[in-house]
């Protein structure tokens, strides 16, 4: 699916089928999924683990287009939509260009939609270069990235990111570097992954770095 919403359990299912069980939820978050591709294979990631059927499953057999995602975007129930995450199995800033193209085009059909990237903030050592300007226009609400650990030994460990130690680093930088562009810029870490004596490390890094910890529910299925 390009497009799809996410029901209780963790469940991915298409806006229809979301609206079609929930008439009277009212505005929810729609999800777009523009790439398999990613720089990281985490221990506790869902792609590696979950199971879905064919005809709902966040597998892309190609990557769309810029041109297919607006024609699913443009489909969408937006009376129903209250923010767009661009996030799926994949790492969307690996399709940088069509990422940011993306956002300004739901920006401009739908300007009073909120927009977030989930994203693992490694897409300046992906181009070799600062890429938060990219994000520069009101195009983006909302970054979350994912931060997992107190320290770099531990994020490696967990993350398994191709780039090796240096990506905690990088990571941190670029989410610092990404307060200058969108308004609200989260680290995150997974519950039940890590104890609570690292999810406190975790929270005054944050605090240190005046960046906001979210601490994310693990779906174990």
């Amino acid at each position: 699916m390009i497009v799809y919403m996410v029901d209780k359990g963790g469940e991915y299912i298409t806006p229809e089928e979301h609206i079609r069980r929930h008439p009277k939820l009212g505005k929810r978050n729609l999800y777009v999924n523009i790439t398999n591709r990613c720089t990281c294979s985490c221990t506790f990631c869902l792609r590696n683990m979950k199971k879905m059927d064919d005809s709902v499953t966040l597998w892309l057999r190609k990557e769309p287009s810029s041109a297919e995602v607006k024609a699913a975007l443009d489909g969408a129930p937006w009376e129903y939509i209250k923010e767009v995450v661009f996030c799926g199995f994949g790492e969307p800033t690996e399709r940088l260009d069509v990422l940011t193209d993306l956002l300004r085009y739901v920006k401009t059909m739908h300007p009073d939609v909120a927009t977030r990237l989930n994203t693992n903030g490694l897409s300046d050592l992906s181009y070799g270069r600062d890429t938060s300007p990219d994000f520069d226009g009101d195009i983006l609400d909302t970054v979350s990235i994912s931060l997992n650990a107190s320290n770099a030994e531990r994020y490696l460990e967990l993350t398994r990111s191709r780039f090796g130690i240096k990506s905690y680093e990088a990571m941190l930088s670029f989410a610092q570097n990404m307060k200058k562009y969108v308004p609200n810029v989260v680290l995150t870490i997974v519950d039940h992954v890590e104890g609570e004596d690292e999810i406190e490390k975790c929270r005054a890094i944050c605090e240190s770095r005046g960046l906001t910890l979210r601490v994310r529910p693990y779906e174990d299925h």
